[in-house]
């Protein structure tokens, strides 16, 4: 499952120009489901959503905050355009994404998972497989000096997120049989195998 978080100051989905849905300050969450997911990546990502802190403190804390905190609301909306992939060609492929019938059934347990980790009537929800037209108001940082910064705050999170490579090429299963001794045997060989000639250094 993939979701992007955006901290509002307000926003809001109409459909064929009725107003669904509005938010005052919170998060819009684009969510969509993936073919391989499960209840649990449901509520895994449910979870994660209310848990982000996306807001500084009244002190100055940067990141300190979340939704639940700051007592603001969430407005869920299907996107599963998330999880196109253009690795081939310049047409989008849908492949990842869940058929009908599971999307929207994953997709109503995440926002009811939402309501019931929250509070029910501070998550409004958009109208799934409509074409809604999204209005936002971004909540964007004041007063923050980070380099670069733009006025945005816009976050992805993926449930299975992509796996970092392993530069030792050893597995997680792979060091656990390791012997303690192997591994000192290793990292020795590796030490030796990079020591500079002495006369180099003269």
């Amino acid at each position: 499952m993939r979701t992007v978080l955006q901290r509002v100051k307000s926003a809001s989905v109409t459909v064929d120009g009725e107003l669904i849905s509005s938010i005052k300050r919170g998060i819009l969450v684009l969510a969509a489901i993936s073919k391989d997911d499960t209840e649990k990546d449901v509520e895994s990502m449910a979870s994660k959503v209310l848990k982000l802190r996306m807001w500084d403190d009244d002190e100055g804390g940067r990141w300190k905050r979340n939704v639940c905190d700051i007592e603001g609301e969430v407005l869920c909306v299907s996107q599963f355009t998330l999880l196109a992939s253009t690795k081939k060609g310049n047409k989008p492929d849908f492949h990842q994404s869940a058929s009908g019938i599971k999307a929207k059934e994953l997709y109503r347990s995440f926002f009811k998972k939402v309501q019931d980790l929250y509070e029910p009537g501070k998550v409004k929800d958009g109208v799934f497989a409509a074409m809604m037209d999204v209005t936002l108001v971004n909540d964007g940082p004041v007063g923050i000096d980070y380099n670069c910064m733009d006025g945005v705050v816009t976050l992805q999170i993926d449930t299975d997120p992509p796996k970092m490579e392993n530069p030792s090429g050893l597995d997680g299963e792979g060091l656990e049989k390791m012997e303690l001794n192997d591994l000192v045997g290793k990292l020795t060989k590796i030490t030796k195998e990079f020591q500079i000639p002495a006369e180099l250094l003269q």
